[in-house]
């Protein structure tokens, strides 16, 4: 099989720093055509990525018989409709999350999807994450024993607008609770499977701010409880993750690197030691092993961003399973609807038959 052509759609933030370096970094992948309306996109498309084919329009990209794949990296609210043109052009179709606006849409182009054979993943990155995979390993090892608080937040600074940004209107799929949130949900999800209930707290907290910019989620298991977090308004650094257990806890700090080198404009393909943490952001162990206090880092994964669309390669040319399903990527869109019913009521919302992807991955 020749090398798969990828149409990107969205050329800002989204599209130049999450997506381009690692389509353009897979030798089995062809960065073709990428919509750069702005001539400062344009400018960024021509220096970074000469071969690629800059056009005006998202139909330039799906109207056009030599795409084989299409990466929506859009604003939240054309996901959709962007994602279903794709479809039923005969696209295979990544999307960046959040996948949809509503659990219905989701619905909607999964069932599309599938009616046309096409492959549909959502580009859910922080799994990927050296922190994440971090804590996963923790987990796993067993040593904290029987987990009965796990908290994970998404801590930011600023304390301005701003303007002209649509995350900062009061819109479908704005707010921080669909951008950050959705990331924590769905490692939620891929540790502990599906919960019994849902608690929300959603609140506007920066002067003259019109969408949501503090949010906390508390998702309940039997036993366990996973309190999810995030805001604009924090100055000092606090922990990327808590967890505690019968045996001790587990506190994580710092940032994945990858984002950071990114936005620098930095080609993960040509950088021998990607994804790698410093020691200054290793988690510590606090325990009570064996009746003596135990204290320990713990050395962090490595980050892999690449390995998203290594996947995307494997599942087209080798029928190797998808690792970020559709399926899930909606049960995020829905448990983030339950919690906006959560928070406007005041109240803890069950999840009886919310969520169609069952179990820990």
């Amino acid at each position: 099989m020749n090398k798969i052509k990828v149409g990107l759609i969205g050329f800002s933030i989204g599209g130049h720093v999450f997506h381009a370096p690692f389509i353009a970094g897979n030798p089995d992948l062809e960065l073709y055509k990428v919509t750069a309306r702005k001539p400062g996109q344009q400018q960024l498309l021509a220096e970074r990525y000469p071969d690629a084919i800059g056009v005006l329009s998202a139909e330039d990209i799906i109207a056009d018989p030599e795409v084989d794949l299409v990466v929506v990296a859009t604003s939240n609210d054309v996901h959709f409709s962007l994602a279903k043109s794709a479809l039923e052009a005969g696209k295979h179709v990544v999307v960046e999350k959040p996948f949809t606006n509503t659990s219905a849409e989701a619905d909607e182009l999964i069932a599309l999807a599938k009616s046309k054979g096409l492959l549909l993943s959502v580009h859910h990155n922080a799994r990927f994450h050296s922190d994440f995979k971090t804590v996963k390993k923790v987990i796993s090892s067993g040593r904290l024993g029987r987990l009965v608080n796990y908290e994970a937040r998404y801590d930011r600074f600023r304390n301005f607008l701003r303007p002209g940004a649509w995350r900062e209107e009061n819109l479908p799929g704005s707010g921080i609770h669909y951008d950050l949130g959705a990331h924590l949900i769905d490692q939620a999800l891929q540790l502990f499977g599906q919960p019994e209930s849902v608690f929300a707290d959603l609140r506007v907290q920066r002067d003259g701010a019109k969408a949501i910019d503090d949010f906390e989620f508390i998702l309940s298991y039997p036993r366990l409880k996973v309190s999810l977090k995030g805001q604009m308004l924090a100055k000092a650094a606090t922990p990327r993750y808590s967890l505690f257990g019968m045996n001790g806890t587990f506190i994580k700090g710092g940032v994945d690197p990858q984002e950071a080198l990114l936005r620098e404009g930095a080609m993960p393909h040509r950088i021998s030691n990607w994804g790698q943490e410093d020691e200054a952001s290793f988690g510590k162990l606090a325990l009570l092993e064996n009746g003596a206090d135990v204290e320990e880092l713990v050395p962090s994964e490595v980050g892999a961003g690449q390995d998203f669309y290594a996947n995307m390669v494997a599942v087209l040319k080798g029928g190797a399973e998808l690792f970020v399903k559709p399926e899930q990527a909606r049960d995020v869109i829905r448990i983030l609807e339950l919690a906006e019913q959560s928070a406007a009521g005041q109240r803890t919302i069950p999840l009886k038959g919310e969520l169609i992807s069952q179990g820990v991955v």
